[in-house]
């Protein structure tokens, strides 16, 4: 029953976007706001059989709307599943009697069994490889080397090489078997692991419903435990390990983790982990032979659609002080890319260069130099962002301009059929809505009231750089004065594309609403996106009368 109400099947109408009302309406604007377009299109008011025909199929899919949006139990299915929820006959997915809590709460349990399910059909492959580059040569030459290799190319080499795999084995709900296996070599010397661990234990208390999150239904768990055994299978024998970790909620974004390894690389490790949305600070403490280290790391995260990250650390123990700086951008939809600087003593300085694609993760560890020098810390700095620069000019944007143009034609095509449907019961709405929208000119002209003069909706090409797209817009000035009521228009939060006479002209492109109108003899001009709400008349740009 789940998989029949994906969200890629979910219908598009919008019965909030059709009754031009808010998602959080009370019953008594939902009343009003169902009224009116009930007087508006109502089939009696029309003598033509063709207007009537068309006047009565606006009319039920309005009464459509405000019977699902008056009906609380109705309102909550349509609410978490859409339209296509509404449709299953009989459904079996919770009962109709239920309150809207109870109904956001059973949809919460088929959500998790459903991803139960789905742990158990997957093995969650995971793979890493390193690849070890030595650049000494760049930076530590000494001056005999030059006199001797005048025009002489550095030499740089690749001296080590890690591969590793793991899969996942899911033995019940809680606990799962990891399969991992890693080949490696470092300066012509070779070796490989086999590491079986099963997690044993998994428990979890003190649970607490949160009243603040009253959908989705979610429950706060305050700490854990786990632990798991493990097998390291080598050259040198089977190696016996086990690790638990004991954590808890300090508060809402801070976790506190205390882990005990034994067997394979001991130690005890303490951290403190804060997670907010703009920012990760992580402070801990281990002690262990031969990793003993205290380390403090802060990561900063901007709000943009390519999650970019900013991040540095210090980290001292008994191997010296390391501290790293870093930066990591999203370039695809599944993939991550990403560079730090490591600059410590005894390391010298290293660039470390990662790419992450989907569940494959690519490290490039580069050595520059045994010595603090600032010319290569300044190099490792300023190189990569010189790098990444360029190949997002020359190869990611132009590739990733492809594929979204490659992905809107697909849209295109396969919606065809829909938007000319769309388009034709647009053009029906707007021929019901002339008699009404003469009669409201008349009422706002006689008052100096509200008149729109032109509107338009759909994609606007306003940036010189994107001139030579075409502009893909629709006429919406009768549906946009057929809402105008006292002299006040007013669009909620949704998309206006629902909207009686409007219909989407560019599919999956960004959308928005520009309208001219007179209001007490002044014209104006305004601006709105999609989605957002609009409110007329408001301040807005005053332009003379003339132009």
């Amino acid at each position: 029953m789940a998989s029949a109400l994906d969200d890629d099947e979910i219908s598009n109408d919008d019965y909030y976007s059709l009754l031009n009302v808010r998602r959080e309406a009370t019953q008594e604007e939902l009343k009003a706001a169902y009224r009116r377009l009930c007087m508006l299109y109502h089939p009696d008011k029309h003598r033509d059989p063709e207007l009537k025909r068309q006047a009565e199929a606006l009319f039920n899919l309005v009464h459509e709307a405000y019977e699902v949006l008056s009906e609380p139990q109705a309102r909550a299915i349509y609410d978490i599943y859409g339209k296509r929820g509404l449709d299953v006959d009989g459904w079996e997915v919770v009962e109709r009697k239920r309150s809207p809590a109870e109904i956001r709460e059973e949809y919460e349990r088929l959500q998790r069994e459903r991803e139960e399910r789905r742990l158990q059909q997957r093995t969650n492959p995971k793979g890493s490889i390193s690849v070890g580059i030595d650049a000494t040569d760049l930076f530590d030459r000494y001056e005999e080397d030059y006199e001797d290799m005048v025009g002489g190319v550095p030499h740089i080499e690749i001296n080590r090489m890690h591969i590793s795999q793991s899969i996942e084995a899911p033995l019940t709900t809680k606990d799962t078997a990891i399969l991992s296996g890693s080949l490696s070599t470092h300066n012509g010397n070779g070796g490989g692991t086999i590491n079986l661990v099963c997690f044993i234990l998994s428990i979890r208390s003190d649970f607490l419903e949160s009243p603040q999150l009253q959908r989705p239904f979610v429950l706060l768990c305050l700490s854990f435990a786990t632990a798991q055994c493990g097998l390291q299978f080598s050259s040198r024998g089977v190696r016996p390990g086990v690790t638990t970790v004991l954590a808890r909620h300090l508060d809402k974004n801070t976790m506190g983790y205390l882990q005990w390894r034994w067997g394979i690389q001991s130690s005890m490790n303490t951290s403190v982990v804060r997670d907010t949305k703009s920012s990760h600070f992580t402070v801990a403490v281990q002690l262990g032979i031969p990793h003993t280290f205290m380390m403090m790391s802060y990561q900063y995260k901007f709000q943009d659609e390519d999650q970019t990250k900013i991040k540095g650390s210090v980290k001292s123990g008994f191997f010296g002080t390391v501290v790293e700086y870093g930066a990591e951008r999203k370039i695809s939809r599944h993939s991550v890319v990403g560079a730090t600087v490591s600059v410590g003593v005894p390391q010298g300085v290293s660039l470390k260069i990662k790419l992450n694609r989907a569940s494959q993760t690519y490290f490039f560890p580069i050595h520059l130099t045994d010595q603090l020098l600032p010319s290569a810390v300044f190099y490792a700095t300023v190189g990569p962002l010189v790098f990444y620069l360029a190949i997002q000019q020359l190869v990611i944007r132009p590739y990733v301009r492809a594929q979204k143009e490659q992905e809107l034609e697909k849209q295109r095509e396969s919606s065809a059929s829909n938007i000319a449907k769309k388009k034709q019961e647009a053009e029906a709405a707007v021929l019901l809505m002339q008699e009404s929208v003469r009669r409201i000119i008349e009422a706002e002209e006689s008052r100096m009231g509200l008149i729109i003069l032109n509107a338009w909706y759909g994609k606007f090409v306003t940036d010189n750089s994107r001139k030579h797209e075409r502009a893909k817009v629709i006429d919406v000035t009768v549906p946009l004065q057929c809402l105008v009521k006292d002299s006040k228009l007013i669009l909620t939060e949704a998309s206006k594309s629902g909207l009686p006479g409007f219909y989407d002209p560019c599919v999956g492109e960004e959308k928005s609403l520009k309208v001219l109108y007179q209001f007490r003899g002044v014209m104006h001009q305004v601006l709105s996106g999609d989605t957002e709400p609009l409110r007329i008349p408001k301040q807005s740009h005053r332009i003379d009368s003339d132009t």
